[in-house]
């Protein structure tokens, strides 16, 4: 028999040990991403954001900005560390009032170490102040802030707030926004949500900003320049604001002439997709060399080469239709970049009966027979198309065609009932791909995993056989191209750059 020798100085630590609260040894950092694997590095772990309160000052002359972002926050897991996703330069943290340590790593992520760890289900405050230029500053080799002439833009599609504000960067973790920016006199500051109150004094004018309902980060906003602002109320009661930028040369008149239409727009949306689901609506056109446009959560962004060739309602459609798809109901991942873009498209199709111009089924055809069976169009698969694929044309049309696939197989009735009720379903939430075609399921009795796998999962055509049963393409003769298409065409780049 053989006794183990244990030194003093080790029994005086095991004994040390053994007093520390078992808990204590479970704190861990949080992790660099919230667990979406298109962007590994996209969001974070360990916490959830309710509210962000940003208070700014911005120098459009020099982009120059200048911010204190107050995040109130509940911690899931025990956390003696956590990221947030930023790129401008930080001065100071402090968590609970208290100043934490912070350094940088990876493209944009800021880790922030709290003086005592964070229990699992606490509430937390954190207190960031930053200043930077945020035309600077590039991660993985691109930017999402676009400088203007008269000042500058945050608005881009999977991410832009790195560039003006801290965050948790992931459509998972929504929050309510509170954005008040001190802009000099003669600049406006447009960003989301209703304007609460602008206040004027030694040259600088306030402009406060407030979105009280769930929001997702890349959907928050700013928009630094001189705009013409209008201001008018929906037939529904909703309050809207527009803003054009004043250096619009040629393209001003088609810019207001399609966006001065939100309103009447947005109520004939809530025909098909049910009220409209927050206080505030409009749009903005600022003076930038970008070509797309964004759904940014009511007030969404439209680049004026959108109306280079008159105006443009369908595109004014598309990210209106994104107030339902994409914004009240948001992706549970970046792969269900469907449930946003391909009903987006579909409401463009929508739009084109409503007009006159081509009905939904005649630009489904058309899609169908314009992409010969070796076409890379059908290699894309909308239901998960990668990264790369993301916003690749045929998530829109392609994405567009399974929707009326699905149409044509449950029928009016049930299909309608659809579009009208999951929004409803996943209000202010999250949803997947295969949370749709459950809920789609649910309300039509069928069994739709096959047709679902063929339009949306399968790399390759469907056969004449699968479209013939989904009603596609019944005529032998190559479809006419509808009145609408080249207008809706006119908008295929309205994420692309």
């Amino acid at each position: 028999m053989h006794r183990r020798l244990i030194a003093p100085g080790a029994f005086a630590a095991a004994s040390l040990m053994l007093a520390i609260p078992a808990s204590a040894a479970s704190f861990s950092p949080g992790a660099p991403g919230i667990g979406d694997p298109y962007y590994p590095d996209y969001g974070n772990g360990g916490y959830d954001v309710s509210h962000y309160d940003l208070r700014l000052k911005y120098q459009p002359a020099t982009d120059e900005l200048e911010g204190t972002a107050t995040l109130l926050a509940r911690t899931t897991q025990d956390l003696s560390r956590f990221d947030l996703d930023f790129l401008l330069d930080v001065s100071e943290v402090r968590v609970n009032g208290t100043k934490a340590s912070f350094t940088t790593s990876g493209e944009h992520e800021l880790e922030v170490t709290p003086k005592s760890p964070l229990a699992k289900g606490t509430s937390v405050t954190v207190v960031v102040r930053y200043s930077g230029v945020p035309s600077s500053k590039q991660a993985y080799g691109f930017t999402s802030w676009h400088r203007t002439a008269d000042g500058g833009v945050g608005a881009n599609e999977p991410e832009s707030a790195w560039w003006w504000f801290p965050s948790n960067d992931h459509p998972l973790d929504k929050a309510t926004y509170d954005v008040s920016v001190l802009v000099p006199d003669g600049s406006q500051a447009i960003s989301n949500g209703t304007l609460q109150s602008t206040s004027a004094r030694l040259g600088w004018t306030r402009w406060n900003w407030r979105s009280d309902k769930p929001q997702a980060t890349y959907l928050a906003t700013l928009a630094v320049g001189r705009f013409d602002i209008t201001t008018g109320t929906t037939d529904g009661g909703i309050p809207v604001v527009n803003a054009y930028s004043k250096d619009l040369g040629a393209n001003y008149g088609a810019a207001r002439a399609s966006v001065e239409r939100t309103g009447e727009i947005a109520d004939w949306l809530s025909g098909y997709f049910g009220p409209y689901p927050f206080d505030a609506l409009g749009g903005y056109v600022p003076n930038t060399n970008t070509g797309y446009a964004l759904e940014t959560q009511t007030r969404p962004f439209y680049s004026p080469r959108q109306f280079a060739n008159g105006s443009n309602t369908s595109v004014v459609v598309h990210e209106l239709a994104h107030q339902w798809y994409g914004d009240l109901v948001s992706v549970h991942g970046w792969k269900d970049i469907w449930i946003n873009e391909g009903f987006a498209r579909y409401a463009q199709w929508l739009w084109s009966e409503h007009e006159d111009e081509g009905t939904a089924q005649e630009l489904a055809d058309y899609v169908y027979a314009s992409h010969p069976a070796d076409d890379t169009f059908w290699t894309v698969r909308p239901g998960d198309p990668g990264p790369e694929n993301q916003f690749d044309i045929a998530v829109y049309d392609r994405g567009a065609l399974a929707l009326q696939a699905l149409r044509n197989e449950i029928g009016d009735e049930a299909f309608f009932a659809v579009l009208k009720g999951w929004p409803q379903k996943h209000a202010y939430g999250n949803a997947s791909v295969a949370d749709f075609q459950k809920y789609a399921e649910e309300v039509s009795g069928q069994s739709l995993a096959a047709l679902f796998d063929t339009w949306l999962f399968q790399p390759s055509k469907p056969g004449t056989p699968a479209a013939r049963s989904a009603a596609i393409a019944k005529a032998a003769a190559t479809p006419v191209q509808p009145k609408s298409w080249k207008k809706i065409a006119a908008t295929n780049d309205v994420h692309g750059g």
